[in-house]
């Protein structure tokens, strides 16, 4: 219960709110702030936010809906099952593959420096904060920021949004890797040698000049075509992995927690136990510490470059899942009193500590490839980004080790468990936004709403296993989750601090940890943590802006082949990064413009009540008129 001492102070709580109490307590709790007079006022600014006590309960309420258990949110059985699932979303593919990238173009362990320090400041308080709402709230994210302030409802729109598109992509990835996953149960692996032509004179043209892993990847799995505007058509085996990896996913989350919670023990624990394995045979190959001794080397000359501050500050957002509106959905299932400060502090160790023993790993097994690479006389290029690490470095280092099926079988085993555990969290971003908005009958029960979900998403995916598939998966990877993460999250902290108000926030936190939160935290969400953001979206954008942005493609006809060729997008492409970015970015601004507007023609009809905005048809109509204004 809250303390005495915090029970004293002049601006209240909404715990000892009572609605009998006179007129004269509520101004005395909350009164009226004239404009600000220097930096403490500042910090101390709130907005203007009627009828807030009226949208939350208070203390009182929530605690005896926590000893009656009275809620009508489910729980989690225990409390690993809720870390274990954090930890699940927040540790995720790139983690494997985009942190040793980034490590590498970015002067080795200096990296690491601008890392560490905006996990820190921008990361661990984002993580507490939608920890914090959502526990406080029991919500999702709709609904935690339609409580907040009706004109904030765009924030959890926009998450929701940014879960649907990074769904889509992502679970194709997954779809990959089980491609890989069942080819891996071959002696020889099928990407260790070129295949013979169809006249059966000789070895395939396209595979001998490049190499066997680079034609599986392109030709055997994707067959890609040679530009993003011929779709090449769609392919057979990837759409049955698609189908899998769908149907996968659907059966792991068909009751919500209920069964996510049970396999987060293996899709969350395994991929440790993998990584561990690889780091010891990886340390028995020969290379393996030059390829280590170059990620811990740090060129600290990379400090001084804008661009690894950008790209830190970038990762530490998809490395912790930050806004997508999963983490706060997961948070409302907690008790009350769950110590969620204790909980975004262990989980931001846990992911810093997985982001550097997993780029271990992988620069071991680069050191051996690299060293076996130069012993065959072999030039080869810098490790790529991404599917590239996975799918080609990563395949070839396997082929050269002995028993090679079964480092694969462990490989890919690996990057499903990251993968399917990253998704419990981005499909729950989608599936309880969409319960709070009503888009389903309230009679529907959780496994068809969830199946509805898992086909609607399963369909749309179908433009990634056509033969253009993987350049309209880079496509959405650059812009579904970059700036409109940034908005979002800028959105969130000005929200709480500023919206729902710091004091009341502070005296939440009271009331379910015990003690009110440091100096560290109420700098950060403040001004530290907003400044971050506002400083990484500018630059961010300015940069986007001023350059001409290219593509990647596997042009077999190209002179440079078997290099890849850079190539300019097509105009129209503009059009679908405007949907990727600016939709979900202008639905925060845009839900609140739509609700000034009914709200000042309802001025001028007393008669007709405004609404809160909370049905599918009128979001909807968000959509469209902001396109229209585009």
């Amino acid at each position: 219960m809250t303390s005495d001492a915090v029970r004293e102070r002049d601006w209240g709580t909404p715990s000892s709110h009572n609605s009998e109490a006179p007129c004269c307590q509520h101004h005395q709790r909350f009164p009226h702030r004239y404009p600000p007079q220097g930096p403490q006022e500042i910090m101390k600014l709130k907005l203007p936010n009627p009828g807030l006590e009226d949208r939350i309960l208070n203390h009182d309420e929530l605690e005896r809906l926590e000893v009656e258990e009275a809620g009508d949110r489910p729980k989690w059985d225990n409390k690993a099952q809720y870390m274990l699932t954090c930890v699940g979303f927040c540790v995720g593919l790139g983690n494997v593959w985009r942190f040793p990238y980034l490590c590498q173009s970015h002067g080795g362990g200096a990296f690491m420096i601008p890392f560490l320090i905006l996990l820190v400041f921008e990361g661990i308080p984002l993580l507490h904060l939608e920890f914090a709402i959502g526990q406080r709230l029991r919500k999702g994210s709709v609904g935690v920021w339609r409580t907040i302030n009706p004109y904030m409802l765009g924030v959890g729109i926009a998450s929701m949004c940014v879960s649907f598109l990074v769904s889509l992509y992502y679970n194709t990835i997954i779809a990959w890797v089980m491609w890989y996953f069942f080819n891996s149960f071959q002696e020889p692996l099928p990407w260790s040698q070129c295949p013979i032509n169809a006249n059966r004179t000789g070895l395939v043209s396209e595979c001998e000049r490049s190499s066997p892993v680079d034609y599986f990847w392109y030709r055997e799995t994707l067959n890609t075509s040679a530009a993003i505007d011929d779709m090449g058509g769609l392919q057979w085996w990837m759409i049955l992995c698609l189908i899998s990896a769908w149907g996968v996913l659907y059966v792991c989350c068909i009751r919500g927690i209920e069964t996510t919670g049970k396999a987060v023990y293996v899709t969350s624990t395994l991929p440790y136990v993998v990584l561990t394995i690889f780091l010891i045979r990886g340390l028995t190959l020969k290379g393996s510490f030059d390829g280590i001794k170059f990620l811990f080397t740090p060129d600290l000359n990379e400090l001084a470059n804008p661009t690894t501050w950008l790209d830190a500050g970038a990762q530490v957002f998809y490395s912790f899942s930050l806004a997508f509106g999963g983490l706060i959905s997961f948070s409302s299932y907690n008790s009350v009193h769950n110590n969620c400060e204790q909980d975004a502090v262990i989980i931001s160790i846990i992911n810093a500590f997985t982001s550097i023993y997993a780029a271990t790993v992988i620069y071991s097994i680069i050191g051996f490839r690299a060293t076996e690479r130069f012993d065959d006389c072999l030039s080869g290029a810098a490790p790529p980004e991404g599917t590239g690490l996975a799918f080609i470095v990563f395949t070839e280092a396997i082929t050269k080790m002995p028993l090679s099926p079964l480092w694969s079988v462990l490989f890919f085993v690996m990057l499903f468990c990251l993968g399917l555990s990253s998704m419990f969290g981005n499909i729950e971003g989608v599936l309880v936004p969409l319960q709070d908005l009503k888009v389903f009958p309230k009679s529907w029960p959780k496994e068809v709403i969830s199946g509805v979900t898992c086909l609607v998403c399963c369909l749309v995916g179908l433009i990634f296993v056509q033969g253009s598939g993987n350049y309209w998966l880079a496509l959405f990877d650059s812009f579904a989750g970059s700036i409109p993460l940034l908005i979002i999250a800028f959105s969130e902290m000005i929200g709480v601090v500023y919206v729902y108000g710091i004091d009341r926030f502070n005296e939440d936190l009271i009331f379910m940890i015990g003690h009110k939160p440091n100096i560290f935290w109420q700098a950060t969400w403040r001004v530290i943590s907003p400044l971050i953001m506002l400083a990484i979206f500018i630059f961010y954008f300015s940069t986007i802006v001023t350059k001409e942005i290219f593509y990647i493609a596997w042009d077999p006809e190209s002179e440079n082949f078997p290099t890849l060729e850079k190539k300019p997008y097509p105009s129209w492409i503009y059009v679908i990064i405007f949907l990727l970015a600016g939709v979900p970015s202008l639905s925060v601004p845009g839900t609140a413009v739509f609700r000034a507007i009914r709200e000042y023609c309802c001025k001028k009809h007393p008669s007709a009540p405004v609404q809160e905005i909370d049905s599918c048809a009128e979001i909807n109509s968000i959509h469209y008129a902001l396109l229209y204004i585009s």
